[in-house]
């Protein structure tokens, strides 16, 4: 029997480093909020996802009064974010079914590719934990911060053959991250591979996409608006 498949929307942050009046996710990106255009991607390449969207508490009313007004009428079951990223997709995830699959994907990648969401739900169909990466192409510095806050070289040589950067969406079947969750919480928790992989739950890694950036500073935002006019779907 097939699954039903969640989309966990994470945007419960409050998006201090982009330095706006609203959180990141609601900032307009080609017209839209980022976290609509967020949502439209999986909308499009899965129309029959369930959407969970995570929200700071303060702001819930905020993004329901645009979805009304703006007439974006995608179902979403809205719930507040918690104090770390860690509490808010545990929040989330109290209200998903054991027996379906779950992408867990940040509210301000917007520039994921339909094809590549359609891609890592049908690996999760063999594999119950998929996770999207990208390998490190800058040269890579082992360093240590002094008291006088300068940076110095450990001289240790690092390999960036081995480092590999995670993105999202991570895609999981629904009860093992349940599970994974059920662990106390941890600050090495900063994503939902390091929560799987620490609760013991095999990995499998799939081919990511250099553009599904995530929206965090000015300079991305305007990124991202450059790339969201020449990207195909």
């Amino acid at each position: 029997m097939e699954r039903k498949k969640y989309l966990i929307v994470s945007a419960g942050g409050t998006g201090t480093r982009m330095g706006a009046s609203l959180p990141k996710q609601f900032l307009e990106l080609g017209g839209k909020p980022i976290l609509r255009l967020t949502i439209e991607r999986f909308i499009e390449a899965i129309p029959d996802i369930h959407v969970v969207t995570v929200l700071p508490e303060a702001h819930i009313p905020y993004w329901r009064n645009y979805c009304v007004k703006d007439g974006f009428n995608c179902p979403q079951r809205l719930v507040k974010g918690g104090f770390t990223r860690f509490h808010s997709v545990k929040n989330a995830l109290a209200v998903i079914p054991d027996g379906a699959v779950v992408a867990v994907h940040d509210g301000v990648r917007p520039l994921i590719s339909i094809q590549a969401i359609r891609s890592l739900f049908a690996l999760s169909v063999e594999f119950p934990a998929v996770i999207p990466v990208m390998p490190v192409t800058d040269t890579l510095k082992c360093l240590r911060k002094e008291p006088d806050g300068s940076l110095v070289s450990t001289g240790e040589a690092v390999d960036r053959s081995r480092f590999f950067g995670a993105q999202t969406p991570q895609i999981f079947h629904s009860e093992i991250l349940k599970a994974a969750y059920s662990q106390g919480f941890d600050t090495l928790f900063t994503d939902d591979a390091s929560v799987a992989e620490k609760y013991g739950i095999p990995l499998h890694f799939a081919q990511g996409e250099r553009y599904n950036i995530k929206i965090t500073t000015p300079e991305d935002l305007t990124l991202a608006g450059l790339l969201l006019q020449s990207l195909p779907e």
